[in-house]
């Protein structure tokens, strides 16, 4: 059978066919009526008589045969209905930055196919987010590497001119007037040092012309010459061969990662490796800060959409020495150059 036979009019794999579902209301209503069933014969088979008017020694038996077919009633209905407790963990705690949350119990009759439903929506809604996530990122790179472009060849070239512009006039200025014009010179070299790190960070371009090691050892570079803080870097050289989005990603999640490290972190050392080994590829950046992950920002949620395009684990912890241990892990690298 071909496979558009496979699929529903609307594009949506089509469900695999099953046996029609018992309702929860009959599922509830058989329950019922097996325990009001049971009940009556064993009061009728019994040799309990109930007189009327009611004896009092006729209460303990009618009391006792109440308890027990309230609690056959009450175990049979949450053994039936169990499944929904899962399914309410479930939507509670579920979270599309953090894919792969599932309902494993499969319940019966009308619940699983509910369970079912449920699974597919969030496999539909994860989806349909990380396509929604590549266009903005994608988008984003794009307004990133323009305006990069705009720094560097606009606003560089412009501080060029006037730091060769200023040079010409400190060699011919007098005396008086030297150590001023030296000042506005030193300034003007320094904004042009900023706009040239700013460029940089926006669009890392030894990153495309150098690959991932040189870009993430002059990320460590400027990192160090900005915040102070040392960076002992262990990158693997057998790496396998990565795709330049792959590279991307693992690029942008050190970089924010550092920048966490450098406006909330306080450490004093930083520790950052690339390593792979049983065909997955992992980054690890770890602190010695003061730590203590408490909420998802804004930065670190774009790191886990990040994660997401290219199929990657990202958890970032705080372990009880103290610090931060952001870690990406990447399954069969290769696969994905």
């Amino acid at each position: 059978m071909s496979d558009l036979a496979d699929r529903r009019s609307d594009g949506r794999p089509a469900t695999s066919a099953r046996p029609p579902a018992q309702s929860l209301f009959w599922r509830l209503f058989l329950i019922n009526g097996l325990v009001f069933t049971v009940g009556t014969l064993v009061l009728a088979l019994s040799p309990a008589t109930v007189s009327s008017p009611i004896l009092l020694t006729e209460v303990p038996v009618l009391t006792v045969g109440l308890a027990l077919i309230l609690t056959a009633t009450a175990l049979l209905l949450r053994t039936s209905l169990a499944p929904l407790n899962a399914l309410t963990a479930v939507m509670q705690r579920v979270d599309l930055l953090r894919t792969g949350d599932r309902i494993t119990d499969g319940g019966n009759g009308d619940l699983t196919h509910l369970i079912e439903t449920f699974n597919a929506m969030l496999d539909r809604l994860e989806s349909e987010r990380n396509a929604s996530s590549a266009h903005a990122l994608a988008a984003q790179e794009g307004e990133r590497a323009r305006i990069a472009r705009e720094l560097h060849d606009e606003i560089g070239q412009s501080l060029t001119v006037v730091l060769l512009g200023l040079k010409h006039t400190v060699d011919r200025a007098p005396d008086e007037l030297h150590q001023e014009l030296q000042g506005i010179q030193e300034t003007v070299r320094s904004s042009l040092d900023e706009v040239r790190r700013v460029a940089r960070r926006l669009r890392p371009g030894v990153l495309e012309d150098l690959g991932l090691q040189s870009a993430l050892s002059a990320l460590s570079s400027d990192f160090t010459q900005v915040s102070g803080v040392p960076v002992a870097r262990t990158v693997d050289q057998d790496l396998p061969a990565l795709s330049g989005d792959v590279e991307l990603v693992l690029y942008r999640i050190a970089q924010e990662s550092l920048t966490n490290v450098a406006r909330h972190a306080h450490a004093g050392h930083v520790r950052l490796t690339v390593s792979a080994a049983s065909g997955d590829l992992t980054l690890r950046i770890t602190d010695d800060g003061k730590g203590g992950v408490i909420e998802d920002g804004a930065g670190i949620r774009g790191m886990r959409e990040r994660a997401l395009l290219i199929g990657a684990r990202l958890t970032i912890t705080s372990p009880p020495g103290g610090g931060t241990d952001v870690r990406l892990v990447v399954s069969d690298p290769g696969k994905r150059s």
